[in-house]
């Protein structure tokens, strides 16, 4: 048993099966992109389904997720902390208190796109009004610096630029410049 040998038989087993040599390097292991990975897309549409489903929880129960203070530690409680001790389907259906089907998924791709156009700018519009009173003028302390970059073009660096705040503005100003000149 030589590399040499293995490496032979693999490809004479590729082409017997499919004609000729796989445009991916022998002996991978292929992912969704091609379809011999077909065993794992039910856990990508799982995990959808439960996504849509926890996001109509909590628009039911809250009335809103982004900005939701509630929203992080629910899903750590009901869905981080356990780990794999408990079963994907019953954490699901304990936080949501329906088991896991594809409903809230299937109605959101039902939503014609004027009404979730619509429904999205109502939403962005409430939520702006919502902070239009919160006070903007403080600097966001993230403990990091932020650098805008266009290419090698160093647009605007927090570090120097009055923070993250600072950072954005200049941001800003660089975009609106751009957009004025096109």
């Amino acid at each position: 048993m030589t590399k040499e040998n293995i490496m032979a038989l693999a490809a004479k087993i590729e082409t017997e099966i499919q004609g000729g040599p796989s445009s991916r390097p022998m002996l991978s292991i292929p992912h969704l992109v091609s379809d011999e990975a077909s065993c794992y897309y039910h856990g990508y549409t799982l995990a959808e389904m439960s996504v849509w489903q926890t996001r109509e929880y909590f628009f039911s129960k809250y009335g809103k997720i982004v900005d939701n203070p509630q929203v992080g530690p629910t899903l750590c409680e009901a869905y981080w902390q356990c780990g794999n001790s408990e079963d994907f389907l019953a954490i699901v259906e304990k936080l949501t208190g329906k088991p896991l089907s594809g409903d809230a998924w299937v109605s959101h791709l039902k939503e014609p796109v004027e009404d979730k156009v619509a429904r999205s700018k109502k939403e962005y519009d409430n939520a702006i009004e919502e902070t239009a009173e919160e006070d903007n003028t403080t600097d966001l302390d993230l403990d990091m610096t932020v650098r805008f970059v266009d290419g090698d073009l160093l647009i605007a660096d927090s570090s120097v630029d009055g923070g993250i705040l600072g950072a954005c503005q200049k941001f800003e100003e660089y975009v609106a410049k751009r957009v004025s000149e096109s």
